[in-house]
């Protein structure tokens, strides 16, 4: 029966692709419809099982981290490197690497899902293991109140089999159940630059959890991060950018080290210092002898901590603020983002370009250009002058400005 969906799924990759819809996901749907069992049959074979990575922010680049951290110390990793989230999209990237002999190459599967198609995937697939990073504030008109969003996710904990690594300072994840709990964390001196979404704008409240961790991040100073794993200390250079991410990589270092315990830390910390941000996060471009430097943000969280991280008078820039499906219909979360240390916006665009414009006013924070029109909004920040320039933009924007610089760039 597997033979017989992969020449079919196959055949319909080729279809889709000789029409010009390389990233289809009919295949997928093709096979989820004649063989329900397909992606389970196909996965439950590998000798390290399945990792399922979600929660609201940061799952693309976690998921890398780990899926890096794990081939470095040789295992092969299959990945939904397009990030689709439904169980079509697995099967489609699953088609894609398997031999029509049903040769599946691969040592484990770490697969990025959203807190919704997580739970639907579990339904379908065993999991083994389970990285959950936070719940906050993103898509409400998708998910409905944070509280629904982390019953999505202590389902997703009840399905894994092995290990859930949990974020101890996120208020709703730290207390979710599961067998076999592992937590990430943060020192006492780090826990007020990473607020939850309960105390985005004031911090007087957070405290530390007295749940003991297998990996903290202990300090972090630019670009050098200080984590303690398991019973010892290790300091690195990330190439990774922003404060997010290196907590990110706490999550990514306590998953790696509950999969393989036996590997020395060392390897793990060694391979971390060379991951770099995932596609559309943190990518830099150069155009008019000028860098751009894209960074995604879909929530107020998100935003925040990016602000945090890459906000300085070095820098022009740029937001640019859409709301497709994609993004989520609601932008009224724009309003929980503390504005005020951007020295001033030189261009602000997207769909909803003037409602950004009206928050940054709030905020004192002066607004240059408004410009609803993305390649002339890029167009005229991108090449105004030499100076280093930053754009922060929700997902269905940053694609589009990924293409148009695409074409502009240098890099």
């Amino acid at each position: 029966m597997e033979k017989l969906s992969i020449l079919l799924g196959k055949s319909v990759q080729k279809v889709t692709r000789l029409r010009g819809n390389g990233g289809s996901a009919l295949p997928g749907l093709v096979i989820e419809r004649t063989n329900p069992k397909f992606v389970r049959n196909i996965l439950s074979k590998l000798p390290y099982g399945v990792v399922v990575v979600s929660g609201t922010n940061g799952k693309t680049t976690t998921t890398k981290i780990v899926t890096e951290l794990l081939e470095a110390e040789g295992l092969k990793v299959f990945t939904n490197k397009t990030g689709s989230n439904f169980v079509r999209g697995v099967i489609s990237a699953i088609l894609k690497n398997i031999k029509l002999s049903g040769k599946f190459d691969y040592d484990i599967a770490v697969l990025e899902l959203d807190e919704a198609h997580a739970v639907k995937f579990c339904e379908v697939v065993p999991i083994n293991y389970a990285l959950l990073l936070n719940v906050q504030r993103d898509q409400l008109d998708r998910f409905g109140e944070i509280d629904h969003t982390a019953e999505l996710l202590q389902k997703v904990a009840e399905n894994a089999q092995k290990a859930v690594v949990l974020n101890r300072e996120d208020p709703r994840v730290g207390k979710i159940k599961a067998k076999h709990k592992v937590f990430f964390g943060l020192s006492d001196t780090l826990l007020k630059k990473f607020p939850s979404d309960d105390n985005l704008l004031d911090k007087a409240d957070i405290h530390s959890s007295t749940q003991p961790a297998l990996v903290t991040l202990e300090k972090l100073n630019g670009q050098k991060a200080s984590y303690h794993i398991k019973t010892s200390d290790y300091q690195t250079n990330l190439t990774l950018k922003g404060i997010y991410n290196a907590y990110n990589a706490a999550g990514a270092l306590a998953l790696v080290s509950t999969i393989l315990p036996e590997t020395d830390s060392a390897n793990f910390v060694q391979t971390l210092s060379k991951v770099e941000s995932a596609f559309g996060r943190g990518e830099v471009f150069k155009i008019n002898d000028a860098e751009v430097e894209i960074l995604l943000v879909k929530n107020p969280s998100a935003f925040q901590l990016s602000l945090a991280s890459f906000v300085d008078d070095e820098h022009d820039y740029m937001i640019a603020i859409n709301d497709n499906i994609a993004d989520g219909h609601d932008i009224s979360w724009l309003w929980n983002v503390d504005f005020k240390a951007l020295p001033s916006v030189k261009m602000v665009s997207g769909i909803r370009a003037t409602d950004m414009a009206l928050r940054l006013k709030y905020d004192d924070v002066k607004v240059e250009k408004i410009e609803e029109n993305l390649e002339t909004a890029v167009d005229k920040f991108a090449t105004a002058n030499k100076k280093p320039k930053r754009i922060f933009t929700t997902y269905t924007a940053m694609l589009e400005i990924r293409k148009i610089i695409s074409g502009k760039s240098l890099l």
